[in-house]
């Protein structure tokens, strides 16, 4: 809101006696005229706008739209003026109810006008101070307390957390026995049950190292990485489609969720990790800045064409990237400072687009990656181009040449080549006049130069223009024209019935002699195909001339069906045919094989460009910009700042430097809490994405620091955090009730017994899996399928049927955004929709009906009765014994193997099987 100024003489024709009239006394005038008119929408109560009017702090600085409000000295320039003598007339104020006399705005005038004299001691609160804020001060470097009990105290966390409890009155819950710590440990730390192997040589260690060697071992499994990987993905809202309604599958996002993997597995030092996602392609590790661009985003298809549809879009996917680092890093909602300054935290709207300003040059996209691997297939790739390029060139010698008189194939929706006498082209012009029905449609237009290359593609610094389109989402449109694929989703469509042009300009001039095109080149549709067209080529200074057009096509044969891909052999016979047709089958070949070698070496990771102006938004709306901006941290937090016109890479390196610094208040103090979280089901913190005012204190604050130091003291090193807390005593209880402790603490936040907890989804359907025999521990690559479908806007039928490929682990699906899975999306599977920094954990009827009756379950427990019997034989009471120690990792009581042997007697064991899956002994961490 910009105050509009006024002359003094207009505010009740008063203020022309100030000199002579007695200073305004602020208590006894002012104060009463706010009480008043005031303090119902402004006041201790609410304050609209952002504005509050009983504080001098608060009422000077102003409200959301307006600062400062109160200028001493000028009336004039101060808005509180302006809203009250209704010179806003839109905004005057009060809006309802009695207004100000001209007497009160008067003596409002006259107060301003004498400096505006506010005494110290007469507010009726006090401002509470927004930068005081525990989470932003200092890591502290606190002593562990002296324990009373230095035989359970083994370590500095169990001083902390039995200093608490003595506090509260409490006892820890006695140690939990050897196997079922180690079924915790190795479920904790890789989402799977011990096997019996494991837990016998475990039991028969008599070593005191037999604990840490344990973890040693569970820490060096690739199932660790692949594990806490899925922990890591939550927060971040790893999938493998755009989201939305149209939800398009992204199909090279994986990398990303690989490259998280490996960090964990190679104990990737966080203040590493943290820089390799923010500016990882600074050092050629772009799987890594996938973290970037994880959220979803809308297509260029699905915003509108004109250009306040497009700065919103844009400012919709730069708040993703802004909201994603800082909740992820800091434990901040730095993005609610978009439209106005945090109403809780010290964060305001110029830092949230200063921040904003580090990521001006992130698009949403995909680029090759840097790999060995990579570098490898795209040289190979070449080599299958140029050999693609020498092909189409003897094939185009089969092609007529165009308005020489002889009769050409006739036109096809699938493919169509216009040869012509080689001539210098800058620009291409290919202006359709008619169509079989409708809009004409234009899947790719290729332009071969005389060395057979396709001078057409984007990629060769091309540009299209067009005189019009229809936009239908991650469908048609513009950019597809010469992108290098096929098919009707891929395509250019005009908005004129029946006709319409577009225009491929070089950088430039090339010697070209064919125009290849096609509607449909995936020879699926066969409508709005152009029926009547004209090709015209300019060079660099000449006008333009035809060099093809429809007038010497043969007439369309309805039986004869080319095949996508393929050129017409229409009049080519004997000898010529024959070799025509070993061509287009070689060309067939090697692009298949070139889209092989190339498809999984892109990542979808952001692409850099200049970055672009940012300005401050008026209440977030990027038509409405106010100052600009340069990259810098929220003011509270330090003093990194670059100038405007720092170049993109350099921006993102600074942030990442800052995020990862040890005097960062925020960063270490955050991950410790996620990984404090993720062993015993709640942080220290509860609110793990959330340090700011709204969000919880601290249960232990001392130990928070304390591991906080330690971890960066270690090298930041995530390995070494994870053993000092399952080696800990305080890990080792039990979880044992203890009554009188539970009516203190219910949900044992102060750590008297170990929090039993349910597995995550993904670690329940891995561990069916395991204990089946059907786990394939194939790692990395493309996502199995959950669905027959891998995006889309519905038809999301779950695959049913299980393969070796699907029988991976689950942080291995191609994760369709907003779409749980069938069977185990009922148990608080995310669904990427948003970040989820810690996981309900809900108990419904679908939960047991799911488990109990799916096709998952029915085929698992098939598959593990199947396994009892190979490993056991026929005996009913050797299965049994089986079966417990595979799926519970402990032998059956009397009374159960009694029960069970009865059960797997009548009915065979897959029953058994089933109850098994089903108990809570093997769905919860004991």
């Amino acid at each position: 809101m910009k105050a509009t100024a006024f002359p003094l003489l207009a505010l009740g024709g008063i203020c022309t006696s100030l000199s002579q009239a007695a200073p305004v006394d602020f208590v006894r005038e002012v104060r009463p005229i706010l009480e008043k008119h005031c303090y119902s929408c402004h006041g201790p109560e609410k304050q609209k706008g952002g504005l509050r009017l009983d504080i001098k702090e608060a009422a000077f600085k102003g409200g959301d739209d307006h600062a400062p409000n109160i200028r001493p000295g000028d009336p004039e320039k101060s808005p509180l003026l302006a809203f009250v003598s209704g010179k806003e007339k839109d905004l005057q104020m009060p809006p309802k109810g009695e207004r100000l006399s001209s007497e009160h705005v008067g003596i409002l005038a006259r107060w301003i006008q004498e400096g505006a004299a506010w005494p110290d001691g007469v507010d009726s609160a006090k401002l509470e101070n927004k930068r005081d804020l525990w989470s932003l001060k200092p890591i502290a470097s606190p002593t562990p307390p002296t324990p009373s009990n230095p035989l359970w105290a083994r370590h500095p966390i169990d001083q902390f957390i039995l200093a608490r409890l003595e506090k509260e009155g409490l006892e820890p819950a006695p140690e939990v026995d050897r196997t079922r710590w180690l079924r915790r440990v190795t479920l904790d730390l890789t989402g799977l049950p011990p096997t019996p192997e494991q837990i016998a040589a475990f039991q028969a260690d008599p070593s005191p190292n037999a604990y840490a060697r344990a973890v040693d071992a569970l820490l060096s499994s690739p199932r660790y990485g692949e594990h806490w990987a899925q922990h890591w993905l939550d927060v971040v809202r790893y999938a493998d489609t755009h989201g939305f309604e149209v939800n398009t599958e992204r199909p090279n996002a994986w990398p990303y969720r690989d490259y998280v993997i490996d960090a964990f597995n190679a104990d990737l030092p966080y203040d590493q990790f943290i820089r390799d996602q923010i500016a990882g392609d600074a050092e050629k590790k772009d799987a890594a800045t996938g973290f970037l661009v994880t959220a979803s985003v809308l297509l260029p298809g699905q915003i509108g064409a004109d250009d306040a549809s497009k700065r919103l879009a844009r400012q919709d996917a730069l708040d993703e990237i802004v909201v994603n680092t800082s909740q992820t890093f800091l434990g901040l909602s730095v993005g609610c400072a978009r439209c106005h300054d945090h109403k809780f935290d010290p964060i305001s709207a110029r830092d949230y687009y200063s921040m904003q300003s580090f990521f001006a040059g992130v698009e949403y996209g995909a680029r090759f990656l840097y790999t060995p691997e990579a570098q490898a297939a795209r040289k190979d790739g070449q080599h299958l181009s140029e050999e693609i390029a020498g092909i189409e060139k003897k094939l185009a010698q089969y092609v007529p040449i165009a308005l020489s008189g002889n009769k050409r194939p006739a036109l096809n929706a699938r493919l169509n080549a216009d040869r012509f006498t080689p001539t210098k082209a800058k620009r291409v012009r290919l202006t359709i006049l008619s169509t079989n029905n409708a809009e004409p449609c234009l899947d790719e237009v290729e332009v071969f130069n005389t060395e057979g290359v396709n001078v057409a593609l984007a990629s060769c610094g091309t540009t299209a223009s067009a005189s019009g389109q229809l936009i239908v989402a991650d469908q048609h449109d513009l950019r597809y024209l010469h992108d290098g694929k096929s098919g009707d989703r891929r395509s250019w469509k005009s908005n004129e019935n029946g006709q319409g042009w577009v225009i491929l300009e070089f950088p430039q001039e090339h010697r070209i002699d064919r125009v290849v095109w096609s509607r449909d080149r995936q020879g699926k549709l066969l409508d709005h195909t152009p029926s009547n067209y004209r090709i015209e080529i300019a060079s660099e200074s000449g006008e333009w001339q035809t060099v093809a057009d429809a007038s010497d096509r043969l007439p369309p044969d309805p039986k004869r069906k080319t095949k996508p891909g393929e050129f017409s052999t229409d009049g080519l016979v004997g000898e010529e045919l024959q070799q025509a047709r070993g061509l287009m089958q070689q060309k067939t070949k090697l692009t298949a094989q070139l889209n092989r070698a190339l498809e999984d070496q892109r990542v979808f990771s952001g692409v850099f460009r200049a970055p672009d102006a940012i300005h401050l938004l008026y209440r977030g709306d990027p038509e409405q910009p106010k100052d600009p901006v340069v990259p810098a941290i929220p003011e509270v937090l330090g003093q990194v700042r670059l100038p405007g016109d720092a170049p993109e890479q350099d921006r993102r390196l600074a942030l990442a430097q800052w995020l990862s610094s040890p005097q960062n208040p925020l960063t270490a103090r955050v991950f410790v809490n996620r990984v404090w979280q993720w062993h015993f089901g709640t942080g220290l913190v509860e609110t793990s994405s959330d340090f700011g005012k709204m969000g919880l204190k601290p249960s232990h604050p001392e130990l928070l620091d304390w591991l906080a130091g330690d971890f960066i003291q270690n090298g930041w090193s995530l390995k070494h955090l994870h053993k000092a807390i399952v080696l800990s005593a305080t890990y080792r209880q039990s979880t044992q009730a203890n009554p009188v402790a539970a009516a203190k603490d219910a949900d044992a936040r102060l750590l008297w017994r170990f929090p039993p907890r349910r597995l995550e989804a993904e670690n329940i359907r891995d561990a069916m899996l395991a204990v089946a025999g059907n786990l394939n521990l194939k790692m990395y690559g493309r996502g199995f399928n959950l669905f027959h479908q891998r995006g889309g806007l519905s038809g999301f039928t779950p695959v049913e049927v299980l393969t070796p490929e699907n029988s991976r682990r689950m942080v291995y699906a191609h994760k369709v955004r907003r779409e749980p899975d069938a069977v185990f999306g009922a148990y608080d599977c995310p669904d990427a929709g948003q970040s989820t920094a810690r996981r309900r954990e809900s108990t419904t009827p679908i939960q047991a009906l799911n488990l109990l009756n799916s096709r998952f379950t029915l085929q698992q427990a098939a598959t593990f009765a199947s396994r009892l019997a190979t490993e056991c034989g026929p005996e009913p009471a050797a299965q049994v014994q089986r079966a417990y120690q595979l799926a519970l990792g402990r032998p059956p009581l009397p009374e159960e193997l009694q029960d069970a042997t009865a059960i797997v007697k009548t009915h065979g064991a897959a029953p058994l099987c089933r109850a098994l899956f089903n108990s809570n002994e093997f769905l919860f961490i004991p």
